[in-house]
């Protein structure tokens, strides 16, 4: 079968299926972000979340929270307050852990270097653990990551082993990294409207090449910054300083009957 029709396949398979998120619907931050890619015939979203904060008792082995296996007392993705916390840490009877994800966004690409082009624009946002996947069927599958990630263990057996005071401190880190994550996801979209757009100009004009090789141009992160869409200077400092290393593409092969 020709591979543009099975995509196509694919992807209204995809997008017809009801939303089974414990939500039921896409996070507001990352709603404009899907539109955009659903919207491209090269791309489709098989799974997001935009960041999130997180009160889960459970059991922990070796400090990682298995999700599946615990309870899930607070969970959030706007800024969280002490109060909230201290109510549901009440509820607590095991090990209690509070922690901070960053979007998790995984898109399936028509071909590699569609995938290419989408992971260029995330580690140009900021979202350096995003990687490639490509299966032994055809399916090449972007997963956009950052590591800015946050988790503390707060409770043992149900007893609070912090101090409020320091739930607190925790929960202004957590709530930066949350805002520090909503500009990245911002920027994500911003740069990739731009990258789309050379794409689109580029097909149209097989004589036009771009000068400059980065997804996210400058320019696009200037005009980016003048919409307050940029990240903090210090973390796109590091951004920047970060673009000597090699940000090889990571592929591995699902199994067989994936």
């Amino acid at each position: 079968m020709d591979l543009r029709a099975e995509f196509r396949r694919w992807k209204a398979q995809r997008l017809s299926k009801a939303d089974l998120s414990r939500k039921g619907s896409v996070d507001e931050d990352v709603v404009d972000l899907v539109r955009l890619l659903n919207a491209r015939e090269q791309f489709f979203t098989t799974s997001s979340c935009a960041g999130r904060i997180l009160l889960l008792d459970g059991g922990i082995n070796g400090f990682e929270v298995q999700k599946q296996n615990c309870c899930w007392l607070l969970v959030t993705h706007k800024p969280c307050v002490k109060e909230d916390v201290m109510a549901a840490l009440k509820k607590a009877s095991g090990d209690a852990v509070l922690k901070f994800e960053p979007l998790v966004l995984h898109v399936q690409c028509r071909q590699l270097q569609d995938a290419q082009l989408l992971h260029a624009v995330a580690v140009d946002s900021g979202f350096r653990n995003s990687g490639i996947t490509v299966g032994k069927k055809g399916k090449t599958i972007l997963a956009v990551r950052s590591t800015h990630g946050l988790e503390v263990p707060l409770s043992h057996k149900g007893k609070l082993m912090v101090t409020e005071e320091y739930i607190d401190f925790l929960l202004n880190t957590a709530n930066q990294k949350l805002e520090e994550n909503k500009k990245r996801i911002e920027r994500f979209y911003s740069c990739l409207q731009h990258a789309l757009a050379r794409e689109t100009m580029t097909e149209s004009h097989p004589k036009i090449r771009e000068k400059d090789s980065p997804a996210c141009s400058k320019k696009a992160r200037n005009t980016a910054k003048a919409q307050d869409t940029h990240v903090p200077e210090e973390s796109e400092k590091e951004i920047e300083n970060d673009g000597d290393d090699d940000l090889g593409i990571s592929v591995t092969l699902f199994p067989e009957d994936y």
